[in-house]
Protein backbone atom coordinates (compact mmCIF):
# COMPACT_ATOMS: atom_id res chain seq x y z
CA UNK A 1 0.00 0.00 0.00
CA UNK A 2 2.46 2.13 0.96
CA UNK A 3 4.71 1.64 -1.84
CA UNK A 4 1.90 2.34 -4.73
CA UNK A 5 1.04 5.60 -2.89
CA UNK A 6 4.91 6.61 -2.81
CA UNK A 7 5.24 5.26 -6.96
CA UNK A 8 2.05 7.40 -7.48
CA UNK A 9 3.58 10.59 -5.72
CA UNK A 10 7.01 10.28 -7.66
CA UNK A 11 4.92 10.30 -10.74
CA UNK A 12 2.86 13.07 -9.89
CA UNK A 13 6.13 14.65 -9.32
CA UNK A 14 7.66 13.78 -12.56
CA UNK A 15 4.44 14.75 -14.54
CA UNK A 16 4.39 17.95 -12.68
CA UNK A 17 7.81 19.08 -13.52
CA UNK A 18 7.71 18.00 -17.13
CA UNK A 19 4.09 20.31 -17.46
CA UNK A 20 6.16 23.21 -15.68
CA UNK A 21 9.85 22.31 -18.23
CA UNK A 22 7.59 23.29 -21.69
CA UNK A 23 6.55 26.88 -20.37
CA UNK A 24 8.74 29.09 -21.46
CA UNK A 25 9.09 32.60 -21.08
CA UNK A 26 10.09 35.70 -23.80
CA UNK A 27 11.08 39.19 -22.78
CA UNK A 28 10.13 41.82 -25.55
CA UNK A 29 12.01 44.92 -25.72
CA UNK A 30 11.06 48.15 -27.48
CA UNK A 31 13.69 50.29 -29.02
CA UNK A 32 12.56 54.03 -30.96
CA UNK A 33 13.24 54.44 -34.56
CA UNK A 34 15.23 57.79 -34.33
CA UNK A 35 18.12 59.44 -35.65
CA UNK A 36 19.50 59.56 -32.35
CA UNK A 37 19.24 55.27 -31.58
CA UNK A 38 18.26 54.46 -27.71
CA UNK A 39 19.02 51.36 -25.78
CA UNK A 40 16.21 48.84 -26.27
CA UNK A 41 13.88 48.76 -23.26
CA UNK A 42 11.81 46.12 -21.60
CA UNK A 43 8.15 45.83 -22.96
CA UNK A 44 7.04 42.50 -21.43
CA UNK A 45 7.54 38.94 -20.51
CA UNK A 46 5.29 36.70 -21.91
CA UNK A 47 4.76 33.10 -20.80
CA UNK A 48 3.80 30.60 -23.49
CA UNK A 49 4.20 26.98 -24.09
CA UNK A 50 4.72 26.03 -27.66
CA UNK A 51 2.69 23.27 -27.61
CA UNK A 52 -0.33 25.00 -26.36
CA UNK A 53 -0.73 28.22 -28.30
CA UNK A 54 -4.06 29.62 -26.80
CA UNK A 55 -2.34 29.29 -23.17
CA UNK A 56 -0.06 32.49 -23.77
CA UNK A 57 -0.42 35.05 -20.91
CA UNK A 58 1.78 38.50 -20.74
CA UNK A 59 3.52 38.24 -17.14
CA UNK A 60 4.77 41.66 -16.72
CA UNK A 61 4.24 44.62 -19.02
CA UNK A 62 5.76 48.61 -19.40
CA UNK A 63 3.94 51.07 -20.86
CA UNK A 64 6.73 52.08 -22.51
CA UNK A 65 7.60 56.02 -22.94
CA UNK A 66 8.08 57.35 -26.49
CA UNK A 67 9.37 60.83 -26.83
CA UNK A 68 6.87 62.90 -29.15
CA UNK A 69 9.20 62.85 -32.49
CA UNK A 70 9.07 59.76 -32.63
CA UNK A 71 6.19 57.89 -34.81
CA UNK A 72 8.04 54.35 -35.17
CA UNK A 73 9.20 52.16 -32.99
CA UNK A 74 11.25 48.61 -33.08
CA UNK A 75 9.71 45.33 -31.34
CA UNK A 76 11.80 41.62 -30.75
CA UNK A 77 13.97 39.73 -28.37
CA UNK A 78 17.20 41.45 -27.25
CA UNK A 79 19.98 40.25 -25.15
CA UNK A 80 21.25 43.13 -23.42
CA UNK A 81 24.39 41.22 -22.00
CA UNK A 82 25.35 41.04 -25.64
CA UNK A 83 23.78 44.00 -26.59
CA UNK A 84 22.01 42.17 -29.84
CA UNK A 85 18.72 41.33 -30.99
CA UNK A 86 18.15 37.72 -30.27
CA UNK A 87 15.41 37.71 -33.32
CA UNK A 88 14.23 39.27 -35.88
CA UNK A 89 12.37 42.31 -35.53
CA UNK A 90 9.06 44.40 -36.73
CA UNK A 91 8.57 47.98 -36.85
CA UNK A 92 5.30 48.98 -35.42
CA UNK A 93 3.65 52.43 -35.15
CA UNK A 94 3.55 54.20 -32.14
CA UNK A 95 -0.66 54.55 -32.82
CA UNK A 96 -0.60 51.47 -31.20
CA UNK A 97 -0.30 52.17 -27.97
CA UNK A 98 -2.82 55.45 -28.10
CA UNK A 99 -5.70 55.32 -26.05
CA UNK A 100 -8.33 53.58 -27.45
CA UNK A 101 -6.08 50.74 -28.34
CA UNK A 102 -4.57 47.76 -26.59
CA UNK A 103 -1.59 46.18 -27.75
CA UNK A 104 -1.54 42.57 -28.65
CA UNK A 105 1.91 40.87 -28.71
CA UNK A 106 2.64 38.26 -31.14
CA UNK A 107 5.47 35.83 -31.11
CA UNK A 108 6.14 33.50 -33.84
CA UNK A 109 7.53 30.23 -32.27
CA UNK A 110 9.91 27.71 -34.70
CA UNK A 111 9.12 23.55 -34.16
CA UNK A 112 11.01 23.38 -31.25
CA UNK A 113 9.48 26.28 -29.54
CA UNK A 114 12.33 29.32 -29.69
CA UNK A 115 10.61 32.92 -30.46
CA UNK A 116 12.41 33.84 -33.98
CA UNK A 117 9.96 37.18 -34.37
CA UNK A 118 7.87 38.94 -32.55
CA UNK A 119 5.48 42.11 -33.55
CA UNK A 120 2.89 44.76 -31.75
CA UNK A 121 -0.83 45.00 -33.26
CA UNK A 122 -2.64 47.62 -31.84
CA UNK A 123 -6.31 46.28 -31.45
CA UNK A 124 -8.92 49.12 -30.95
CA UNK A 125 -11.35 48.23 -27.71
CA UNK A 126 -14.65 48.98 -27.79
CA UNK A 127 -15.47 49.45 -23.64
CA UNK A 128 -19.24 48.96 -24.01
CA UNK A 129 -18.11 45.15 -25.04
CA UNK A 130 -15.36 44.26 -23.31
CA UNK A 131 -13.48 45.13 -19.77
CA UNK A 132 -10.03 43.50 -20.72
CA UNK A 133 -7.97 46.55 -21.58
CA UNK A 134 -4.48 44.98 -20.82
CA UNK A 135 -2.07 43.84 -23.57
CA UNK A 136 -2.86 40.38 -24.82
CA UNK A 137 -0.36 37.76 -25.66
CA UNK A 138 0.01 35.40 -29.20
CA UNK A 139 1.74 32.87 -30.30
CA UNK A 140 1.79 31.76 -33.72
CA UNK A 141 3.56 28.32 -33.97
CA UNK A 142 5.04 27.32 -37.42
CA UNK A 143 3.82 24.08 -39.16
CA UNK A 144 4.86 22.50 -42.28
CA UNK A 145 4.45 23.87 -45.42
CA UNK A 146 2.41 22.56 -48.26
CA UNK A 147 3.63 20.26 -50.31
CA UNK A 148 3.16 20.69 -53.84
CA UNK A 149 0.89 18.25 -55.92
CA UNK A 150 2.33 16.85 -58.55
CA UNK A 151 1.20 15.00 -61.99
CA UNK A 152 2.33 11.48 -63.25
CA UNK A 153 5.58 10.57 -62.28
CA UNK A 154 8.00 10.69 -65.60
CA UNK A 155 8.65 7.28 -67.26
CA UNK A 156 12.16 7.16 -68.38
CA UNK A 157 13.75 4.41 -70.79
CA UNK A 158 16.65 2.46 -69.68
CA UNK A 159 19.08 4.78 -71.65
CA UNK A 160 17.19 7.97 -69.13
CA UNK A 161 15.40 9.46 -72.10
CA UNK A 162 11.76 10.00 -71.68
CA UNK A 163 9.20 7.71 -72.73
CA UNK A 164 7.12 8.88 -75.93
CA UNK A 165 3.46 7.22 -76.04
CA UNK A 166 2.76 6.22 -79.73
CA UNK A 167 0.30 7.87 -81.69
CA UNK A 168 -2.84 5.86 -82.82
CA UNK A 169 -3.91 6.07 -86.47
CA UNK A 170 -7.64 6.98 -87.22
CA UNK A 171 -8.74 3.37 -87.57
CA UNK A 172 -7.48 2.41 -84.08
CA UNK A 173 -9.08 5.06 -82.65
CA UNK A 174 -12.10 4.97 -83.79
CA UNK A 175 -13.15 1.61 -85.58
CA UNK A 176 -16.22 1.69 -83.38
CA UNK A 177 -17.39 4.58 -84.91
CA UNK A 178 -17.33 2.34 -88.45
CA UNK A 179 -18.86 -0.40 -87.49
CA UNK A 180 -21.71 1.36 -86.40
CA UNK A 181 -22.12 3.22 -89.56
CA UNK A 182 -21.92 0.04 -91.66
CA UNK A 183 -24.16 -1.63 -89.53
CA UNK A 184 -26.85 1.59 -89.51
CA UNK A 185 -26.31 1.48 -93.47
CA UNK A 186 -27.16 -2.27 -93.51
CA UNK A 187 -29.96 -2.15 -91.28
CA UNK A 188 -31.81 0.99 -92.79
CA UNK A 189 -35.26 0.89 -94.28
CA UNK A 190 -34.95 1.55 -98.21
CA UNK A 191 -37.53 4.04 -99.67
CA UNK A 192 -40.87 3.00 -101.19
CA UNK A 193 -40.42 1.28 -104.75
CA UNK A 194 -42.41 0.11 -107.29
CA UNK A 195 -44.98 3.28 -107.16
Amino acid sequence: MKFSSLLSGLSALVFASLASASDRTAAIYIQPVSQSPTAPAPLAEIRYDAAVASDAEVVSYEAPEIPDEVSLVRIGLYDPSTKRWESSTSVASVENFSKGYSPTLILSVDSKGDVFSAALRGVRIDAGQTRDFGPQALVLPTGPGKQPELNKPIVLSPEGKTVVPEEKTFLQKYWWLIGIVVMMTMSGGGGEQGK
